[in-house]
């Protein structure tokens, strides 16, 4: 297989962008804790005010509905950021499961927005007067800045931004989700919705599943496959010379074999584009959930779009122990 290749460098400076491809919905009263807990993958009880983790709310056969981030703002309030288009469906979703439980869950309506860059750190510490390590955050009146492991920023703002934020150059947001790309962090969108499971989208191995808390929506099935199943799909990384209009979010893969032949068996289960963003240096970046075996072909298409393996910023253990070549 074609030696893969490392992601380009962060850019370089602070920048801001809006995040409208992401959304909030607000989990508040006494038992907020207690309810999530119970519906999502992650240790939701473990979360101290001001911090937060990846977590992902499953359907009962331990399909990934929405990927989210688990933020406890504060101590009966916390904000889950999603996909904005499976905010309202996975909130109503959430709902019908309160039964007793003193806790209201809304869908918001304000924006989120972003910090990213080598200079993302300096930048939130001049505005808010101290930067917070990973899955930590800092408040300045009505703003507040989460730090992820990757070093972007979400910045989720009642009111005004702080003037230091908002004289930051703006970028496009396909530059946030390249950074997440390159962090090889999935986001799970309406297009792939309940069509991965947590190990499929190396979910674990950024830490957003539990394998100690406890029952919850699919956790049979999480369980089952990381104790006693055949991992047959992982998360890789590619590039294509293409635009990133042309990767959306479900678009099959094929993979070819090594005498150049489609294999019809194969293709069909090769995998799907997750996740797609313009590359810096041309081109696009994405993330796709792949059949193990069928990731080792010497040639892999999205559509008709020519794929190249990029390297994962972290250790995959199943790809070392199981992959094959076709």
């Amino acid at each position: 297989m074609t030696p893969a290749q490392a992601f380009p460098p962060p850019p370089t400076g602070a920048s801001r962008t809006l995040l409208p491809s992401l959304a909030a919905i607000d989990v508040a009263g006494p038992d907020a804790r207690e309810f999530l807990h119970g519906q999502l993958s992650s240790d939701v009880k473990a979360l101290t005010a001001g911090s937060a983790h990846y977590s992902s709310y499953n359907s009962p056969k331990g399909r990934m509905l929405a990927t989210l981030i688990v933020w406890r703002q504060e101590n009966e309030r916390i904000v889950l950021v999603l996909a904005s288009d499976l905010a309202i469906a996975i909130a109503r979703r959430l709902s019908m499961f309160v039964l007793r439980a003193k806790v209201t869950i809304a869908a918001s309506p304000r924006a989120l927005q972003g910090v990213l860059g080598s200079g993302a750190d300096a930048a939130i510490e001049s505005a808010f007067g101290a930067v917070a390590p990973a899955w930590h955050d800092v408040r300045a009146t009505d703003a507040i800045a989460l730090r992820l492991p990757d070093g972007r920023h979400v910045l989720d703002v009642a009111a005004a931004l702080p003037g230091i934020i908002e004289a930051l150059p703006q970028r496009e947001e396909s530059m946030w989700r390249w950074c997440g790309i390159r962090a090889g962090v999935p986001v799970v969108t309406a297009a792939t919705s309940d069509k991965l499971i947590a190990q499929g989208a190396n979910w674990e191995l950024v830490g957003g599943v539990d394998f100690t808390k406890g029952c919850y929506p699919g956790q049979e099935i999480v369980a089952r496959m990381q104790y006693l199943g055949r991992l047959k799909e992982r998360l890789f990384a590619f590039h294509a010379d293409a635009d990133a209009d042309r990767l959306a979010a479900g678009t099959q893969i094929r993979g070819v074999s090594e005498a150049g032949e489609d294999d019809a068996a194969d293709a069909a289960a090769a995998g799907i584009v997750v996740n797609a963003a313009p590359s810096p240096e041309g081109g696009s970046d994405l993330l796709a959930a792949m059949s193990i075996v069928a990731a080792g072909s010497e040639a892999l298409r999205a559509g008709e779009v020519a794929l190249t393996p990029r390297a994962l910023p972290y250790a995959v253990p199943a790809i070392a122990n199981q992959r094959v070549r076709l």
